[in-house]
């Protein structure tokens, strides 16, 4: 989706997620979920003993992990999923038309849901057609859709990438605003919850906020105070809080009302933290001297920035409001003789 950003600390890993869907041979009607998972996880120890990768393959609530260490440091969360029957997908696509999401683009997102396995869920062991629910593809379709409101500016970036058309270039490869938006408030509560990582707002949250929120702006600016602005408006009063837009019924926030995370106050630090994103951005667009800016890129987001290049954009934007003043005044009519007097 093109919204990764490196992580804060040195020593952490990469967060890859990565779904493995069995198209045939497996349905809910001849098998578990836990067969599935487990023929999954055969064939990626399988994988991990030839690669002679030394870190034990861990098995996860819904996945497997399979961590790495070359020249840079990850861990691969693999899902097994099975395709979703035709039922469930036309309970999807109604669901989303219903939360106002276009026929056109329900129908495009809801053939991509897949059932995943949950050692949590109740029928895990036995055969059974309820299984949960994943639509990863789905959610990168629909990320696009928000994506695509900035039409003009994905039509200038085909061009200065040489391709005929967008679709011709992968999303991640897009770098529109709101890209940019959702890494740089990510990087905002990396540094924010430096020390209570278990605290922050979690990535598909801010993700799916700041899509809903953008508008189709052309500019990093104007999309951060759009989104800055109206992300709280698509934060529901009742469960679900945070929808996801490709599963309605599913709560991206379920943990803000669970009591197993009650400690950790989830809803009131992602409030917090949204304050101090409006403050902290509110006086980088209103400052007016350099030394500011550079402090606070290295206070909110743990960067270093250059002074002296601080100092030229600043001086370069002086410069153009002049030109733009003087261009205004030459260009306006000259007033007529008549008028003089």
């Amino acid at each position: 989706m093109g919204t990764v950003i490196r992580p804060l600390n040195p020593n952490e890993s990469y967060d890859l997620d990565l779904g493995c869907r069995l198209r045939s041979g497996i349905t809910k009607a001849s098998h578990t979920q836990e067969f599935l998972k487990k023929l999954v996880g055969k064939d990626l120890e399988a994988y991990r003993v030839a690669r002679k990768i030394e870190e034990r393959l861990e098995e996860m609530h819904r996945c497997w992990r399979l961590a790495y260490a070359d020249e840079l440091s990850f861990h691969m969360d693999v899902v097994p999923s099975i395709p979703q029957d035709g039922n469930q997908i036309t309970f999807l696509q109604e669901s989303m038309i219903k939360q106002g999401t276009s026929d056109f683009l329900a129908g495009k997102v809801a053939k991509h849901a897949g059932a995943i396995t949950d050692n949590r869920h109740p029928d895990y062991r036995i055969i059974s057609g309820d299984w949960r629910i994943s639509n990863s593809e789905g959610y990168a379709l629909w990320f696009e859709s928000r994506l695509r409101l900035a039409g003009q500016l994905l039509e200038k970036r085909a061009f200065e990438a040489k391709v005929a058309k967008m679709d011709d270039l992968p999303a991640w490869k897009w770098k529109s605003p709101l890209q940019q938006c959702i890494q740089i408030l990510k990087r905002h509560r990396d540094v924010m919850f430096k020390n209570n990582p278990d605290r922050k707002p979690i990535s598909i949250i801010l993700t799916t906020l700041s899509a809903a929120a953008y508008q189709g702006e052309n500019s990093v600016e104007d999309s951060l105070r759009r989104i800055l602005t109206d992300m709280s408006k698509y934060v529901l009063p009742s469960k679900p809080r945070v929808p996801n837009p490709v599963n309605p019924a599913e709560d991206f926030a379920d943990k803000w009302h669970d009591q197993k995370y009650s400690h950790l106050n989830l809803e009131g630090n992602f409030k917090a933290w949204l304050e101090q994103a409006q403050t902290d951005f509110g006086l980088i667009e209103r400052s007016a001297n350099p030394e500011s800016v550079v402090k606070q890129a290295s206070a909110k987001f743990g960067i270093n920035l250059d002074d002296n290049m601080i100092k030229r954009a600043f001086d370069e934007a002086e410069i153009n409001i002049i030109s733009k003043t003087k261009s205004h005044v030459i260009t306006e009519t000259p007033p007529k003789p008549w008028m003089k007097e």
